[in-house]
């Protein structure tokens, strides 16, 4: 399962923004959460924090691992999904909707130009 309106990383993070926003959502793709397994814990950055591309988010802990969440774009951190503290399954359940994890306003507002398309993700994960 790989949307179409969405941007990816080669590290299995996702990206949506909407036409002419300079704020984006940012999750992990299916492909990583049915990885990592059973997700128990999700560890967010603090609101306001800036990163930068391939700088670490947080911690996804799932029964099998703890791997790292990486930045995909530039910026500061303007949302966070707090849900998860309470629900990390929501990241299994629905990684690209309720199980987002956290929003940028972007430094660049073309900073998601890099990223690949559902097609260059699919080939990245191997699957069409």
């Amino acid at each position: 399962m790989i949307p179409e309106d969405l941007k990816y990383s080669s590290d299995h993070e996702w990206v949506k923004q909407a036409e002419g926003a300079s704020t984006v959502r940012i999750g992990i793709t299916d492909y990583a959460q049915s990885s990592l397994g059973d997700i128990v814990y999700v560890q967010l950055p603090d609101l306001g924090a800036t990163v930068s591309t391939g700088d670490s988010l947080g911690e996804v802990e799932s029964t099998k691992s703890v791997s790292d969440i990486y930045s995909p774009v530039a910026g500061t951190v303007t949302g966070r999904n707090e849900a998860l503290e309470n629900s990390p399954e929501l990241v299994n359940t629905d990684p690209y909707g309720d199980g987002w994890m956290v929003e940028i306003e972007l430094t660049d507002p073309a900073g998601t130009a890099d990223l690949l398309d559902a097609k260059g993700y699919a080939d990245v994960v191997g699957s069409d």
